[in-house]
């Protein structure tokens, strides 16, 4: 019989990182602010969180991050001189962002890692269950993937994370799983976690992707949680010790996603996640795929 759980209100979206990758353009622009077509990446990820029911956003944040609040925010001065201007469309999209959700912030002081900065969300996610998006990972909107790990987060308890199927040579960029099938055929429990092993020591090809639904006994565990892989706080650590004992907070399990997924945290990916957006939007993408094609053809 199924059990129901109580129903997830609170997103958590890590957003304290330096964006190394993506230097020069980070030193004074975050990287969450990156434009993937003409919205930050960022507010993709909001608008996922927002779409699944989860109008209540803490947003971890770190030094020079203050353009996020501001994106957030409502821009009278710019809002005033479009609604002068007549621009409702331009208007619209302008007060979309400050429109989708309650937003929160708390600075994360010492970047300790994944673990150490949902371990920041606690005094405001309290004892309820709560989800956690990264930034990096961009889920298509056609793909519900979170609404789906809420649905069974809420049918069976503990914790639920997100898994892709990846080529055993990509397996050491992600973090792994070991799981048992269960009765859905998109679900499985997940009986152990490593982080990014080597492709000979790792238990499946099933990779963790940055969504997470998790029973707040997380943070008892991340709060004893010793730093383990790069000297950070892992989350891993404290999930694994979730899935070795459901006395603890309840079962793990993950969803296996199979739907589109655009990964802005690597530079290559980035840009091949900004052709696909641009190539399926109905105002850019026919005459983009006219010339992506004519360009291509020409490199040929």
């Amino acid at each position: 019989m199924t059990q129901s759980h109580p129903r997830i209100s609170k997103a958590v979206i890590p957003a304290a990182g330096l964006g190394t990758r993506f230097l020069p353009a980070t030193k004074a622009t975050p990287k969450e602010m990156l434009p993937v077509v003409d919205k930050p990446a960022i507010q993709y990820v909001v608008e996922e969180a927002a779409s699944a029911g989860l109008d209540d956003v803490l947003m971890i944040t770190g030094r020079n991050k203050r353009p996020l609040e501001d994106h957030f925010d409502r821009n009278y001065e710019l809002e005033s001189a479009l609604q002068k201007k007549g621009d409702a469309d331009r208007l619209a999209k302008v007060q979309e962002s400050s429109d989708l959700a309650t937003m929160h912030y708390v600075r994360q002081g010492d970047p300790k890692g994944l673990g150490h900065a949902v371990l920041c969300a606690a005094p405001h996610v309290g004892h309820e269950p709560f989800a956690v998006l990264l930034g990096d990972d961009l889920i298509d909107p056609r793909d519900p993937l979170l609404k789906r790990m809420v649905e069974v987060q809420e049918q069976r308890g503990g914790s639920v994370i997100a898994l892709m199927e990846v080529a055993p040579e990509q397996i050491h960029l992600y973090g792994c799983a070991a799981v048992d099938l269960t009765d859905d055929a998109d679900v499985v429990q997940v009986t152990g976690l490593v982080e990014k092993p080597d492709a000979a020591d790792a238990p499946s090809n099933y990779a963790i992707i940055g969504r997470y639904v998790l029973d707040p006994h997380i943070f008892d565990i991340l709060r004893k949680t010793e730093p383990g892989r790069g000297g950070e706080i892992q989350l891993t650590d404290a999930l694994q010790q979730l899935a070795d004992d459901e006395k603890i907070g309840g079962p793990v399990h993950g969803v296996v996603f199979k739907g589109r997924r655009y990964d802005t945290g690597d530079r290559g990916d980035y840009l091949r996640a900004i052709v696909r957006l641009a190539c399926e939007r109905e105002d850019l993408g026919p005459d983009f795929r006219t010339w992506l094609r004519s360009y291509v053809a020409e490199e040929m």
